[in-house]
């Protein structure tokens, strides 16, 4: 049956954004953490990519984390020279976390996870709705 189908792709796409909402949170929390050791890199921001799939028991097209990489991007620094993990020229390494893109982020996420719910909920209906018509 199809709606079997839109609520296992569903279920998938909640699974992953659930993980991404994870990652991100991660993220945020460690936005302003630096090293302790002087020339020691910081928390490096994590990003988290999908990939198409195919369920093997309904035949239903999931998603589902392909890999989780760190972002390459140039950490921020800051002048600091009483910091003890400050550089000979007094500056320390920040992690390359963006508040403002990861809540960015974080939004598109629920949205996403939402959108999904809001699928499992009507084909739960669907499928209620067919079983009353045939009583």
């Amino acid at each position: 049956m199809d709606l079997d189908r839109a609520l296992v792709t569903s279920a998938s796409g909640m699974r992953v954004q659930s993980a991404r909402m994870r990652l991100i949170a991660e993220n945020i929390a460690n936005a302003n953490s630096s090293s302790t050791v002087p020339g020691q890199d910081p928390f490096r921001r994590k990003v988290m990519t999908f990939r198409q799939a195919l369920d093997g028991v309904s035949g239903a097209e999931t998603v589902e984390i392909h890999k989780i990489t760190s972002d390459k991007s140039p950490f921020r620094e800051k002048y600091d020279p009483g910091n003890p993990a400050s550089n000979a020229q007094g500056y320390v390494k920040l992690p390359n976390v963006n508040p403002l893109i990861e809540m960015a982020d974080m939004r598109e996420a629920q949205r996403s996870y939402q959108a999904n719910l809001t699928v499992i909920e009507t084909a739960k209906h669907m499928i209620s709705r067919t079983v009353d018509l045939l009583r």
